[in-house]
């Protein structure tokens, strides 16, 4: 065995810790691709020619816009709370994205005490998520959510892929990521766990 493989066999064997981070991280991205698809041919509503004309009128006089959710916006009920307006639009997936865990400059929040989502550029990847159709008077709140001004996340916008058009959508990426194994308690919101056939679209936790 070489000296490069020894090392490197050491490695792992002193980082438990890490191997145990990479082994959740691939298996619930596993879960996510395969929720992806689930839903994609479940009852979720795809937007209908007459709602891709309203969209577009709205967007044009600047009344609405899209919003990419990935993580915990991926649950209706946290969304709505203080962003009234949003409604379900389709599922859609960012190509060349990967999703990561992690905390802002490395310091995780009092509320999820460990990593939570964010989006990298990866070639090749993609990351699912649903479209959200929003007020422009939700925006603010919206960014409030992701901490924009403390400089926790930022806004940005984004193409994605749905069934029936590439569609243009905010979404917001952390910044200062320092990647950090995911949060028990996030996990349990941000899981696809079950889809809610009683309402139109949602995800809800166990």
């Amino acid at each position: 065995m070489s000296r490069s493989a020894v090392s490197l066999s050491t490695q792992n064997q002193m980082n438990p810790e890490t191997n145990m981070f990479s082994c959740q991280s691939f298996i619930f991205s596993l879960t996510l691709l395969a929720a992806g698809f689930n839903l994609l041919s479940s009852a979720v509503p795809l937007p209908s020619e007459d709602s891709i004309m309203d969209n577009s009128s709205d967007r044009q006089n600047g009344s609405t816009f899209l919003y990419f959710a990935y993580g915990s916006n991926l649950l209706k009920e946290r969304l709505q709370l203080k962003n009234p307006s949003a409604t379900v639009y389709c599922v859609a997936k960012l190509k060349d994205y990967k999703l990561v865990f992690g905390n802002h400059k490395g310091l995780a929040s009092q509320r999820w005490r460990g990593g939570v989502t964010t989006i990298e550029h990866s070639p090749g990847d993609e990351v699912w998520g649903v479209v959200w159709r929003m007020n422009m008077s939700d925006l603010e709140s919206l960014d409030r959510q992701e901490n924009v001004k403390m400089g926790t996340y930022s806004p940005v916008e984004v193409n994605v892929s749905a069934s029936r058009q590439d569609l243009s959508c905010r979404t917001y990426i952390m910044n200062s990521c320092v990647y950090a194994p995911p949060s028990p308690q996030y996990l349990q919101v941000r899981s696809p766990a079950r889809f809610n056939k009683s309402q139109k679209y949602g995800f809800y936790q166990d």
